[in-house]
């Protein structure tokens, strides 16, 4: 009989999508079929899927610490964030609309029903469903329709586990708060309430939980220590994206407004040879960089003219002329060539932009998106790769003569005649140890013997160690329903 709980938070960025991945990591090692669930998630660092759509990249990490394959039905509505006011809504792995913020509010709850599909065929074969909900149920005025967080669990009838963040202080005023604001209906499904990111004795905090266990009657967990090492694992929220010091090899990554797939520094942080530097907006682009990595876009266009606006398209071209390197990964790909075209407006007002200039190719977007899981290799040294591509938009040029992956025989990207600068549509490629060291050393960089995806694997097991010492998880088991 398949169990269900669901964790929810007592406000964003709480830390719920780290908890749901080392608890599915905790109870597969205790010998249980685990299954992730996010009934609906806001993310541009979306993750492609082996049913060949997409959800989102904690999903996919959570999928993995369960032992699972990431598919459409972990993470049935998606929404993309293209401006301040619009994203595009993802159902089961694919695109359905763009839509304002307003005209989502009132579509929402006719996704239900696929939400609820999805929900019970993951149920089918596990033994228990750990779902995260999305923001906090505190936001009583998106109650309505609601299936991010007490409307799903009102629908599927799955009891909560409310988490705290006492990092940025008010814990007690964080969970007491939302009991106090929340019907009595939704209040009373939460059943259980935990305290993470604590740093220093958690024992000082012990009167805290009996205050909120008293105010709340619900079950108190556990208080959760600070996890020194979160940074390891791939973080889907943009606000976790951070510069990592370590070596003297500097890559600058300028932090775009609409930046997508930002996995790709993950690998590069983990090596200690090399300082990730993210470029915030005011700053220049430093001049003693060895690379400048143009990460992807979910609005390319814009993101491009946000880019000019900033004068380090000024600050790239003397990057160039210094001998510096460049790489383009997808919609910084598409930045970096000499035209982008957008005919039928998908990413808004139909257009004809110019590039950066440093690559001798053009894109036109189109309307159908390309979501595929690749193996691949890198050229010309063959080293194997993998990874993903998700994109609209075609590119070609002479520059594409120079290719520098080949994907199932079919030439992939493109590089200026000196092959400083680079592009490709593969995401992940830097998770490949014997490439990115291969990389890094053109660069001149230190030899690398950094195992990234192991690295990622025992980052986990040592996550579910973590809870596992602070949670009382089998208390939480008994906190799980049957799924009706």
């Amino acid at each position: 009989m398949t169990k269900a709980i669901m964790i929810q938070g007592a406000g964003s960025n709480v830390g719920k999508s780290l908890v749901v991945a080392g608890l599915a990591r905790a109870l597969l090692r205790r010998g249980l079929s685990v299954a992730p669930f996010k009934p609906q998630n806001m993310s541009n660092n979306a993750a492609v899927t082996v049913d060949g759509g997409e959800i989102g990249r904690a999903q996919a990490l959570q999928a993995r610490a369960a032992g699972r394959d990431a598919v459409v039905d972990m993470n049935p509505v998606l929404l993309k964030p293209e401006t301040d006011t619009g994203a595009q809504v993802i159902v089961q792995g694919q695109r359905v609309a763009t839509l304002k913020a307003r005209d989502y509010g009132a579509m929402k709850a006719r996704l239900l029903p696929s939400v609820l599909q999805s929900f019970h065929r993951l149920c089918v074969g596990a033994d228990i469903v750990l779902v995260e909900g999305a923001g906090s149920p505190a936001e009583v005025n998106l109650r309505a329709g609601d299936i991010a967080n007490m409307g799903f669990a009102e629908a599927a009838g799955v009891p909560v586990v409310l988490v705290g963040d006492i990092d940025r202080g008010g814990v007690i005023a964080q969970l007491v708060g939302t009991s106090t604001v929340l019907p009595d209906a939704d209040r009373n499904r939460i059943k259980g309430f935990m305290v993470n990111k604590f740093r220093g004795d958690v024992t000082l905090f012990d009167e805290g939980m009996t205050a909120i266990a008293d105010h709340t009657g619900w079950a108190p967990l556990g208080v959760l220590p600070w996890f020194p090492d979160a940074w390891r694992l791939p973080a889907e929220d943009v606000m976790d994206i951070r510069s990592r010091r370590g070596g003297t090899l500097k890559i600058a990554v300028p932090r775009l407004n609409r930046i997508a797939n930002f996995d790709d520094l993950d690998p590069l942080k983990a090596e200690p040879g090399v300082s990730v530097e993210i470029i915030e907006q005011g700053r220049p682009l430093p001049g003693d960089a060895a690379m400048v990595l143009m990460p992807g876009s979910k609005s390319t266009i814009a993101d491009l003219a946000d880019f000019r606006a900033q004068g380090w398209d000024i600050d790239l071209q003397a990057h160039v002329r210094r001998g510096g390197h460049v790489v383009g990964l997808c919609g910084g790909y598409q930045m970096l060539g000499l035209e982008i075209a957008d005919p039928e407006g998908l990413e808004g007002p139909p257009s004809r932009v110019p590039g950066l200039g440093l690559l001798d190719v053009t894109t036109v977007m189109q309307p159908r998106k390309r979501l595929s899981l690749t193996r691949a290799r890198a050229l010309p040294g063959g080293e194997p790769v993998e990874g993903y591509e998700i994109h609209l938009g075609q590119t070609e040029g002479p520059d594409c003569a120079r290719p520098w992956v080949e994907i199932d025989g079919r030439p992939e990207g493109a590089q200026s005649a000196d092959g400083r600068v680079r592009g490709c549509y593969l995401h992940g490629l830097f998770a490949a140890d014997a490439f990115r060291g291969a990389y890094l050393s053109q660069l001149g960089g230190p030899a690398s013997d950094t195992r990234f995806e192991a690295g990622v694997d025992e980052t986990l097991d040592a996550l579910a160690a973590h809870i596992e010492a602070a949670v009382d998880v089998d208390r939480l088991l008994g906190l799980a329903e049957p799924v009706a």
